[in-house]
């Protein structure tokens, strides 16, 4: 046995039960040595061990407002019972509270007028549910007994999600062998040590690597701390775009530089500020970010091109979401990035390349689906069948580059572009449900594991 696990057991033995955070209380031991330690008795079957994640939501300062006064659809329908006109809204009750007086049905609109749609009793119930429902997120994160409004309110972006994993430790009641006090019996027969292996996301990447080569494609090279420039503005996505709150981007205390190419930037900004009608701040370029999607290296190798020889680059790296996690999202994942630049590009020679890639990684069935993403036009959504669930899923984006964005780079136009992902098709080969099977380091299951390629 390791070193303490007799202490532990001790413990879960006279509590029969700890949440993880109990046990470390409990015996004073170091984290990691009491995960490694409860790891052992769990193998050993002494301790069973069972995970459970939940979502916190904490009420944003425009929750907090809200909850502190009048939520705006209230106030709204408190002003139709008065008679009141679309010009007597706020502009706030005309954005938000308005859209959502509609949607629940308080008011209906006539002539300019509001017109009062429901009763005033069943309102106040509402606006008292509403305040309910804020008051316990504010206190303890949670309002179990009214899921449907929680899930309102992080539609209407007014909590922020923090996922909590907690880890209970249970004893099942068997007892150490008695020579275990006197130390290792070494000449009892053990099981083979396991044949390294790769993990399923190394397969899958090395697959892409070697697709993409085939292709004719040149690897892309770059760090995951990007300045908001490149991740960004480079990518002609304004700097009030919802994507850049800290809801959805990893902020660092520590700036990053505009690149030194000052003709670039001031070519980036007059993008801006004519597209975009607003002044461009070279502050908010200056932030630095964990990447969200390695377009940011696309960005820098197009700005790189001096010449019009055809270019052909990917890359597949590390990206970062803001973002709670759950059976189809993570905060950290993948992403298959991929360009062509070349003056005779067409947007059929797109499809055509997607459609090879997918072919090799083994999906038949592949479609397209106009969408629309900020920094290409047009663009789509790529779908693949999934025989065993018998529908489409998506699988990632592409498009051709605005030329808000190529131009300013290099002066190029046009230049194909996709962002795919590399979990979903790996769910997909190995038949998992969960996008953070591979990433549990559940020994088990690495063992098992099976990469179709």
């Amino acid at each position: 046995m390791y070193k303490g696990e007799s202490e532990v057991l001790e413990v879960l033995s006279r509590k029969k039960r700890l949440q993880f955070a109990q046990l470390v209380a409990e015996t004073g031991m170091n984290e990691d040595t009491l995960r490694r330690i409860v790891e052992s008795l769990r193998a050993g079957g002494y301790a069973d061990t069972t995970a459970a994640e939940s979502v916190l939501g904490k009420p944003t300062a425009e929750l907090e407002r809200y909850g502190a006064s009048t939520f705006p659809e209230v106030a709204v329908f408190r002003k139709a019972l008065k008679g009141a006109s679309m010009a007597d809204l706020s502009p706030e009750e005309k954005s938000i509270g308005l859209r959502w007086a509609r949607v629940k049905g308080f008011v209906n609109i006539e002539a300019g007028k509001l017109v009062a749609a429901k009763a005033a009793a069943d309102v106040d119930k509402e606006a008292a549910r509403l305040k309910s429902c804020y008051a316990s997120l504010k206190a303890a994160g949670r309002c179990e007994s009214d899921l449907e409004l929680v899930e309102e309110f992080f539609e209407r972006k007014l909590l922020d999600k923090k996922a909590v994993r907690s880890v209970t430790v249970s004893y099942t009641g068997k007892k150490p062998p008695a020579e275990a006090a006197a130390g290792f019996d070494v000449s009892v027969p053990s099981a083979s040590a396991a044949v390294g292996k790769n993990h399923p996301v190394t397969k899958i990447t090395e697959r892409m690597k070697a697709i993409m080569s085939e292709l004719g494609f040149e690897e892309m090279e770059g760090g995951i701390i990007e300045s908001s420039f490149w991740n960004f503005d480079a990518l002609f996505q304004p700097q009030d775009h919802p994507a850049r709150e800290l809801a959805d981007t990893f902020y660092l205390k520590e700036g990053a530089p505009l690149p030194a190419d000052k003709q670039l930037v001031e070519r980036v900004k007059k993008a801006h500020e004519a597209g975009w009608k607003y002044a461009w701040d070279p502050k908010e370029a200056s932030r630095a970010v964990l990447r969200t999607h390695t377009t940011a290296l696309s960005a820098r190798y197009v700005a790189s091109i001096k010449d019009k020889r055809p270019r052909k680059y990917f890359a597949i790296g590390r990206v970062f979401r803001n973002e709670a996690t759950d059976y189809k999202h993570l905060a950290e994942f993948h992403q298959v990035e991929g360009i062509i630049v070349w003056e005779g590009a067409k947007f059929t020679d797109l499809l055509g390349i997607l459609k090879e890639f997918y072919r090799k990684l083994g999906f038949e069935k592949i479609r397209f689906r106009p969408s629309f993403f900020p920094y290409t036009e047009p663009s789509l959504e790529i779908e693949v069948y999934f025989e065993k669930r018998k529908q489409w899923l998506e699988l990632g984006g592409a498009g051709i580059f605005r030329p808000e964005v190529s131009i300013p780079l290099a002066g190029v136009y046009p230049v194909l572009a996709w962002g795919l992902s590399l979990e979903r098709p790996l769910m997909l080969n190995m038949g998992i449900e969960d996008i953070r099977t591979p990433y549990r380091n559940d020994v088990d299951f690495l063992k098992s594991a099976r990469v179709q390629m």
